[in-house]
């Protein structure tokens, strides 16, 4: 077993480019992000010898915090991250390995966010193995799941007329039409001007939410890291921005990482249009699926609406492994943390967004 960098050692490079689960949360660019907005240390695991072909992997970020404490998430801030590792012994061989080092540090507790677990499916999680009986005797860490959330996918193989016909009619033809009909503008980019667009609805967002709204770093590093491979499109009426997207680009899967508006203007289809939009131009690119990202399983109106789009839903699971598993799910009540938020000054919720994102990845 070997911990190792990813961001310096060339061959996770390698590795993410030639593995088939590895999606653009894997990649450097990523991990590089989130250690230069919130701090985050990046370290994977793998069983691969020292210096040989990397095989298998789980990436992690080092989240070390004094209000949240510290722990190994894989990854914040990502809708899905499945450990690159293709069968269920290797896997046990790493839990193993993950066991040993959340008893042997301050880890509280270690996060994984995937799909599926090898030869595990999204039940019947396995136990880890123990070294000897010391280990055993420092408490249970066993892997215990602790959401399920649904990820929408599109496949793009089909021609765009068929795309089209598989949209809602009602819900997302007619919205793409009345777009037509409203004659919203549309541009696409990621410059600076088209951020400041984005960012502003973002703000709006957030606050209808009742959430403080990532640091505008954040997406500046995106912009920085992925260059070409990040594309902000924006609708807009008589000039004004009512909605905007962001999305990444990885091998043949274009991925859908953030939607905001200006609610008063939903009704004339900016989103449902720049869906439209960001399949007809990423698909000329060759691009062959799209991610819609995670949704809540409770979220209905989320999920109708990707499945309008045509999405197809896969169970996404999140796992920790923890010494108290009744802690780690037990609901919170948030409410109030909403309505502070929903009322907060657009420039104190930003300042609070700048000091507690890293705290809560």
């Amino acid at each position: 077993m070997d911990w190792i960098d990813p961001i310096s050692d060339r061959r996770w490079t390698e590795f993410v480019e030639r593995h088939r689960r590895a999606s653009v949360f894997h990649t450097v660019t990523w991990l590089e992000s989130l250690r230069r907005t919130y701090g985050y240390g990046a370290v994977a695991l793998t069983s691969s010898a020292p210096g040989g072909q990397l095989t298998e992997g789980i990436p992690f970020c080092q989240v070390k915090s004094w209000i949240s404490g510290s722990r190994l998430v894989s990854l914040p801030f990502s809708d899905h991250c499945q450990p690159l590792v293709d069968n269920g012994r290797d896997f046990g061989a790493l839990l193993s390995q993950l066991s040993l080092r959340y008893r042997r540090t301050e880890c509280k507790y270690i996060e994984m966010r995937a799909f599926e677990l090898p030869n595990c499916g999204t039940a019947g999680l396995p136990s880890p193995t123990y070294q000897d009986q010391a280990d055993l005797n420092r408490g249970n860490s066993d892997v215990f799941e602790i959401g399920q959330y649904n990820c929408h996918k599109i496949d793009l193989g089909s021609e765009l007329k068929t795309l089209f016909s598989n949209f809602h009619k009602s819900c997302i033809q007619r919205k793409i039409e009345r777009a037509e009909r409203e004659r919203l503008e549309y541009e696409a980019g990621r410059s600076e001007l088209i951020l400041a667009k984005f960012y502003h609805l973002l703000l709006l967002t957030r606050r209808r939410h009742g959430l403080p709204p990532q640091p505008k770093a954040w997406f500046r590093n995106l912009i920085d890291g992925f260059g070409d491979d990040l594309t902000i499109r924006v609708a807009a009426k008589n000039q004004q921005p009512i909605a905007a997207m962001l999305t990444l680009r990885h091998k043949r899967s274009l991925v859908y990482k953030y939607g905001v508006s200006d609610a008063p203007f939903h009704r004339m289809g900016g989103m449902p249009m720049l869906f439209w939009k960001a399949i007809q131009e990423e698909k000329l690119r060759g691009a062959e699926e799209l991610d819609l990202g995670r949704s809540d399983i409770t979220n209905s109106g989320l999920n109708q609406f990707k499945e309008h789009l045509g999405g197809v839903a896969r169970r996404l699971i999140y796992v920790r492994m923890g010494s108290n598993p009744d802690a780690l799910i037990r609901a919170r009540p948030m409410a109030r943390v909403h309505a502070l938020f929903a009322r907060m000054p657009a420039p104190l919720a930003q300042v609070a967004g700048r000091l507690l994102y890293k705290h809560a990845g």
